[in-house]
């Protein structure tokens, strides 16, 4: 009697315990940690990693770099230097890493001697280096960096006169693609390889042109040739999703091309024994989606074939195992990201889930892996309560192992909500259709909480079982938070990524909404506290969804394309639409430009509705965003616009956008909520 006693004593205390922490909160943003690109070392002893994490006095994320044995033990930070610190990688024998690291003149290349501890800074770069790669020899490293050119000069102004204050000279450009989300305007220049020895000294241009030539390097085993993806075709800026793999010889700089279709060819990466090449890429149909199958050729470039057509996924991330008998890479599938393993007959091993957890914001698809020469792996692993933590698995391990614990100072000591994956059924087609369900902290099954539907973005991307901020923030607010991968969305095979070529917003809304009724049915959503927002893609859905129903309380309509006509030719990006998303140019097809632009539907609109944008987004631009809110304003609907001064199409890039992004959704839904448990959050 007394053990009873003493074993509810025991149970009572740890609920209560429990029930005693507090929920995820806004401030808690800037105490999470992450780790990024974890490279293993060429024994698999040790793990190099980027640890990531935010700065709640600058605002902004920051990283250096750590280093730890992959049974867990001797973690400590690589050099005593509290500036920025990235893209580690092992020298072929381990005895060395390379990294880059920001100075007061940019982004440097650095050495860290793992026998003393001792680093070095060996370049000093106009622009900051890419692609770091060792030669096989270990004695030269391989990057790509800008090389600037000279902008156009259409006329000769007079001089004017000593101490006269005259407006900046105009800014001229003929390019196609001159801006970029983000990174603003993109001044003239090409990326070009170089090579430098490794103990320092002059790094060497050894690609040539006025075409960009960037992306993952690979030198053949000899160190003579260097293995690259470039788009070197005359009309380049036009078949912008076109590229070849190339050769380039070290020594002389000499090119060759082993492929030339159109489409994409690339990260191209050399067999250990010199005789295959294999890399990524497709035959280009010009559609809305099409999987990067993993291709081999023999190293002239003859015989070329995929050897991934069974697996209807997209891979990335390749490398070869040390025998040359097969691949590893990354892919998703049903909104988890994998990693696999296929050997040259094309047979696919599954090896590890769960990569994922460097998107903190929203649960997309992320994540890194890496090889050591025994094959086993070190990846970052996400879970729903938990950011990208390095994970190793050896080849014969049947689960992987978590190796860091970045988080558990914060959140062992908070509640979060529970995360769930459903699967319906499609009313259209009778698709099998997945989502995630986040319940609040503390969720009680017999009160009514408000259903907040969050859409996710691309369309062409996928949301999974992932680590997200943003849900964890609504669920503390009280929401039920339902996010679904509609039609359209990555993890599920060409075939349903491109059901929305020319058909967009289509049936994905038939998805979306039969999810809504499927959680009614569950008993979890309830028809009187329905709630929707998403952004970029999911905006465009949310302002779609509020325009064919009124069963929405109220809206945000974060970032959106309201008028594909308008958006098509402002945006960054706005070559890339004709043909692949629908047909033709605006002004050859402009019924069917507008019959997809959620603007036509304005006239539908009853939802109170909060459009977001950041104003100085140009992948969205915010004249899209005011269309919408002009048009409500026009109509006396409610409505209100939330401009975020100095935030691209990527508004949670700075944590406090992020978190005024969450704070402003959740007080328009909470204006128009109507239940009793009206929690706010702290």
């Amino acid at each position: 009697m007394l053990r009873l006693i003493s074993l509810f004593i025991v149970v009572l205390t740890v609920q209560l315990s429990s029930a005693q922490h507090p929920s995820f909160s806004y401030t808690d943003v800037f105490d999470l940690q992450y780790a990024q690109d974890p490279q293993i070392s060429p024994d698999g002893e040790w793990v190099v990693y980027r640890r990531v994490g935010f700065d709640i006095m600058k605002d902004r994320a920051w990283g250096n770099l750590w280093l730890l044995k992959t049974d867990g033990s001797r973690h400590q930070k690589l050099t005593s230097r509290e500036v920025s610190e990235s893209s580690p990688r092992w020298s072929p024998n381990g005895d060395r890493i390379a990294f880059t690291s920001s100075t007061e003149e940019g982004s440097e290349i650095y050495v860290y001697w793992t026998g003393s501890g001792k680093i070095a800074k060996l370049s000093q770069l106009p622009f900051s280096p890419s692609s770091l790669t060792w030669s096989p020899d270990g004695s030269q490293l391989a990057f790509s960096m800008n090389v600037e050119a000279k902008a156009p000069v259409l006329a000769k102004m007079p001089k004017k006169p000593k101490g006269a204050k005259w407006a900046n000279a105009p800014r001229i450009t003929d390019r196609v693609y001159h801006e970029a989300d983000g990174r603003g305007y993109i001044k003239p220049g090409f990326s070009h390889i170089f090579v430098m020895p490794s103990n320092g000294g002059a790094p060497r241009q050894i690609t040539s042109g006025d075409w960009h030539h960037r992306g993952s390097l690979s030198w053949s085993p000899n160190g003579s040739t260097i293995y690259f993806s470039a788009n070197r075709v005359p009309d380049w800026e036009y078949r912008f999703r076109n590229s070849d793999v190339y050769a380039v010889t070290v020594a002389t700089g000499t090119i060759v091309a082993l492929t030339d279709r159109d489409g994409p060819d690339t990260s191209p990466q050399i067999s250990p024994d010199g005789k295959h090449i294999a890399y990524i890429g497709y035959e280009d149909q010009k559609q809305a989606y099409q999987v990067r199958k993993l291709h081999l050729m023999n190293a002239d470039g003859s015989d070329q074939r995929s050897i991934s057509d069974a697996l209807d996924r997209s891979v990335s991330s390749i490398h070869w195992d040390q025998k040359s008998e097969g691949l590893y890479f990354n892919y998703d599938d049903k909104g988890n990201g994998k990693i696999g393993y296929i050997a040259l007959s094309g047979k696919v091993k599954k090896l590890a889930d769960n990569r994922g957890g460097t998107t903190l914001g929203r649960p997309y698809g992320s994540g890194s892996y890496s090889v050591s020469n025994d094959g086993t792996l070190a990846y970052t692993h996400s879970r729903p309560d938990y950011p990208a933590e390095v994970a190793i698995v050896g080849p014969k391990a049947k689960r992987p192992k978590k190796i860091t614990d970045l988080n558990s100072a914060l959140l062992d000591f908070r509640t979060l909500g529970a995360v769930e994956e459903v699967w319906y059924t499609s009313s259209y087609d009778g698709r099998d259709l997945q989502g995630w369900i986040v319940y609040p902290p503390n969720y009680d099954a017999s009160k009514k909480y408000p259903f907040m539907i969050e859409n996710h973005g691309g369309p062409i991307l996928n949301y999974g079982d992932r680590f997200s901020i943003e849900m964890q923030l609504y669920a503390t607010a009280g929401y039920i938070v339902f996010y679904p991968n509609a039609r359209g969305s990555t993890s599920y095979g060409e075939e349903f990524g491109n059901l929305l070529y020319r058909n967009y917003p289509g049936q994905d809304y038939d998805d979306t909404m039969d999810g809504v009724d499927y959680c009614i049915q569950k008993g979890i959503a309830h028809e009187d506290q329905l709630f929707v927002t998403g952004g970029s893609a999911g905006g465009i859905m949310t302002a779609w969804m509020i325009g064919k129903n009124n069963r929405f309380e109220a809206a945000v309509v974060a970032k959106p394309v309201m008028n594909w006509i308008s958006k098509t030719l402002v945006a960054d990006n706005y070559f890339g639409y004709a043909n692949s998303r629908y047909e033709g140019q605006p002004w050859e097809n402009f019924e069917h430009y507008w019959k997809f632009s959620p603007i036509s539907l304005v006239g539908n609109i009853e939802t109170p509705t909060m459009v977001m944008v950041g104003m100085n987004d140009l992948r969205t631009p915010p004249s899209e965003a005011k269309q919408l809110y002009h048009a409500l304003k026009l109509r006396k609907k409610e409505t209100v616009l939330v401009e975020i001064p100095g935030a691209s199409h990527g508004i949670a890039s700075r944590p406090s956008n992020l978190i005024t992004k969450i704070a402003h959704t959740v007080a328009w839904f909470d204006k128009y909520r109507t239940d009793k448990e009206n929690e706010k959050t702290e």
